[in-house]
């Protein structure tokens, strides 16, 4: 029996079979096998597609293996929309695939119960917060827990600090002098994509963009009503919910009057643009979702583009900068950040060797394929044991989560640090131990 083709095959007839894509892919670079390629996976989708063979056939071990991280596009001269098939293929065989009741039940756990509504992650993360400052997470509990759990709580970070992003708020424009911007009119208010995620793990982020942006000349709003984006949704093949959720977001964000959604979450970014996608076949959103998709910037594209003003803090570091996949793959920005940087008075950014290629997070692929994750990861370490880097900066949260584990796990002394935290130290002239 045939494969419903889920996508255009007019989308898989744009591969030419090139082969460009080989050097560019993770999992290709690190096994060499044909069918842990883009051009591999199509030719498998292919057959999937035609009835040649089906998905029990052990084909969905090499599509699961992808990343999803789009280098592949990034280099492919036929423009093969690789992450769009990639994502309509993984929610044909959820949707043909029967699931067990534990995996629906935690299914509709996370993507229908938590995710849409972010206040209902603040009570798991006021738990984890009093976990961290009783001191039973430096006992090793996490030992007892099973594999993914245990990887989970390896990766928290720091959750001492403020949640922020989480509630609507208002932090103006300066009024008086200390930026340069503070009497431009020309500036005008833009909203903050707080994320369901970046409030409670990474608040100091959050603070750190709405500060950063302010001290720009922006007044800066959190949107009431705002939910998760919906990249986790579609990456796991949840494509209706990731639409009920975009529908939502479009609404409360269009009717919040601002210039621009700032966004410091590279994969929360992507998907925020691709909105008009998205709904392309929704009558009744389709053209609004283009509109809002042209309304969202990442913070660093934002800046770079705006005339930012310069930093008189200095900064006396060594970083290093790594691309997260769907900020340079995905939006295909890459100088911005690096602009941003190189503005700071003080900071040295030393290059890593392959600074696009993926770190091995890939939304819960460093929870879902541990091994193979762990592998991208050292990879990665040796390339940022190369810089001699203080910090390891990047731009996505499920970035800086897997970066700090690698650092951990090598024993490298290095931190990791959002673009946009190194701006707010400077613009503060505070001491980078103390944030």
């Amino acid at each position: 029996m045939a494969h419903t083709s889920p996508f255009d095959p007019a989308e898989l007839s744009r591969c030419v079979l090139c082969g460009m894509c080989l050097s560019a892919c993770p999992t290709h670079r690190e096994l060499s096998q044909e069918m842990d390629s883009p051009r591999g996976r199509i030719a498998l989708m292919r057959l999937l597609a035609s009835g040649t063979i089906g998905p029990e056939s052990g084909v969905m071990t090499h599509i699961d293996r992808c990343l999803g991280c789009l280098a592949c596009e990034a280099v492919c001269p036929s423009g093969v929309p690789f992450g769009r098939i990639m994502q309509a293929e993984r929610a044909q065989v959820l949707a043909n695939r029967r699931q067990p009741l534990w995996e629906r039940t935690l299914r509709w756990l996370v993507f229908r119960w938590l995710l849409p509504e972010p206040r209902r992650i603040a009570p798991f993360a006021r738990f984890l917060r009093l976990y961290q400052r009783s001191g039973l997470a430096r006992l090793g509990l996490s030992r007892l827990l099973p594999g993914p759990f245990a990887q989970m709580e390896a990766m928290l970070p720091d959750l001492t600090g403020s949640f922020f992003g989480h509630e609507p708020a208002r932090l103006p424009a300066p009024s008086s002098a200390g930026s340069a911007k503070s009497a431009d009119p020309s500036r005008s208010r833009v909203a903050l994509f707080g994320g369901c995620v970046m409030p409670y793990l990474f608040g100091n982020v959050n603070a750190a963009t709405a500060r950063v942006l302010a001290h720009n000349g922006y007044e800066v709003v959190v949107v009431e009503g705002a939910t998760c984006c919906g990249s986790l949704h579609e990456h796991s093949g949840e494509r209706q919910a990731a639409q009920e959720l975009a529908r939502r977001n479009i609404d409360v964000f269009l009717a919040a009057s601002v210039e621009a959604v700032i966004v410091n979450a590279a994969g929360c970014g992507a998907t925020l643009k691709e909105y008009g996608e998205l709904l392309e076949k929704d009558a009744a959103y389709a053209e609004r979702a283009r509109h809002f998709g042209a309304m969202v910037y990442d913070v660093s594209e934002f800046l770079a583009s705006s005339a930012v003003d310069p930093p008189k803090g200095s900064v006396p570091l060594r970083i290093t900068y790594q691309d997260s996949c769907h900020l340079a793959h995905a939006q295909r920005i890459t100088r911005p950040p690096r602009e941003l940087l190189r503005c700071i008075p003080g900071l040295e950014l030393v290059e890593m060797h392959s600074a696009d290629r993926c770190c091995g997070s890939a939304g819960v692929y460093n929870i879902t394929r541990r091994d193979f994750s762990h592998r991208l990861l050292a990879s990665k370490m040796a390339d940022i044991k190369e810089t001699g880097a203080d910090i390891v900066v990047t731009a996505n949260p499920g970035c800086m989560l897997q970066l700090s584990l690698g650092l951990q796990r090598a024993g490298l002394p290095a931190r990791v640090a959002h673009v946009v935290e190194l701006l707010d130290w400077a613009y503060r002239d505070r001491s980078p131990s103390t944030p």
